[in-house]
């Protein structure tokens, strides 16, 4: 049992805590974004993505410095953004350059243009308009295609971001909430070990032997009951959490055991403090050319994760409808999920308390 101490509610992210605003999230699918103004609101905060003529993925706030209409609703003249309302414009750069009511156009005027990152299939955003990046996004998120066969999905969640990341972390849940998918009995008492660093939190879990499940048993062809299953999965960063698995039969010797991994990117952007966009990117390192093998397991895998929206769902109902706060117990399966709650808690309230993701309207052009 975790002790009172050590899980207090109080120094825990909750589904009311700040947001980290100094962080890189995925924005949106890199297929999503075209010649057409997508609108999308990220951290609670409203964004602009669009493509330039050069295919360069620009995002601004999604308002008007006039009278904050929002720009997704107006139209993309080359590469620039007029607003649909009195026709002000804007360039890449988010700096205002026309004014149709009047002739001199008022400088240093513009709207917060955010930094993008176009890697792979994802454009991942940096949403504190109060500085520049201090870092560039997870590696884990860079993907060697040529190792990996990977599809990639989205989800939106009704249920808070730090829910997701728990529910990740303890994957006790498995035999439970995923029964019908690609959970098993034993995979709730097999032995797991958690480690617990400043920013990075993980939780390896030995399932040995075991009988696969058929979403991995049939491209693995691990069929018999003396399988290995090796998970670990990884808080990487508020926007990023891995999870690995690799699979081998468990009666050969080291040497002869053909090894089967996954990972999936388990990447959630919040919307608002109660909904959540929620990037998945799954790859495997097995049947690199197998179409229809991707496809299966695409459709098997979005079946469980919607498995997992289906609980946070329930649990995000539970909390918005309590008519007091209730005491919760945590227990050893816990201890990484309550270290990342600590740490998301001290880094929102760090936000909050300084100028980290304040809205800044004007900017100077430059």
């Amino acid at each position: 049992m975790i002790s009172a101490a050590q899980a207090s509610a109080g120094n825990m992210a909750d589904r009311d805590t700040p947001f980290v605003f100094d962080e890189w999230y995925v924005a949106a699918q890199s297929s999503e974004i075209g010649r057409a103004l997508l609108p999308r609101t990220l951290l609670g905060k409203q964004v602009v993505l669009y493509r330039t003529l050069e295919g360069q993925v620009v995002a601004l706030d999604d308002r008007c410095v006039h009278r904050s209409y929002p720009l997704s609703a107006g139209t993309l003249d080359d590469d620039t953004v007029i607003c649909g309302y009195h026709g002000f414009r804007y360039d890449a750069k988010g700096d205002l350059v026309e004014v149709p009511s009047q002739e001199r156009c008022p400088r240093g005027l513009g709207v917060h243009r955010y930094p993008v990152r176009e890697i792979g299939p994802l454009v991942w955003i940096y949403m504190d308009p109060s500085a520049e990046p201090r870092t560039e996004p997870p590696s884990e998120g860079s993907l060697d295609l040529s190792r990996w066969a990977l599809s990639e999905g989205y989800l939106r969640l009704n249920g808070n971001y730090v829910s997701l990341h728990e529910n990740l972390l303890d994957l006790t849940h498995l035999t439970y909430v995923h029964a019908k998918s690609f959970g098993t009995p034993d995979y709730a008492k097999a032995p797991f070990e958690a480690s617990v660093d400043e920013g990075r939190y993980a939780v390896r879990r030995h399932v040995v032997p075991t009988t696969l499940p058929p979403v991995w048993a049939e491209p693995t062809g691990i069929s018999s009951s003396t399988a290995a299953r090796i998970a670990t999965s990884t808080f990487v960063s508020p926007g990023l959490h891995e999870v690995q698995v690799t699979f081998y039969e468990s009666t050969l010797p080291a040497a002869e055991r053909t090894l089967f991994t996954i990972r999936t990117l388990h990447l959630p952007t919040p919307e608002s403090h109660a909904s959540t966009h929620y990037f998945i990117v799954h790859c495997r390192d097995f049947g690199l050319d197998d179409a229809a093998m991707t496809q299966r397991m695409h459709e098997r895998l979005f079946t469980a994760f919607r498995e997992d929206m289906q609980a946070l769902e329930l649990l995000e109902d539970t909390l918005r409808n309590a008519a007091a706060p209730f005491f919760e117990i945590s227990v050893a399966s816990d201890r990484a999920s309550i270290e990342m709650r600590k740490y998301l808690k001290r880094r929102g309230q760090a936000a909050a308390a300084g100028s980290i993701g304040r809205p800044r309207l004007l900017q100077q052009s430059g």
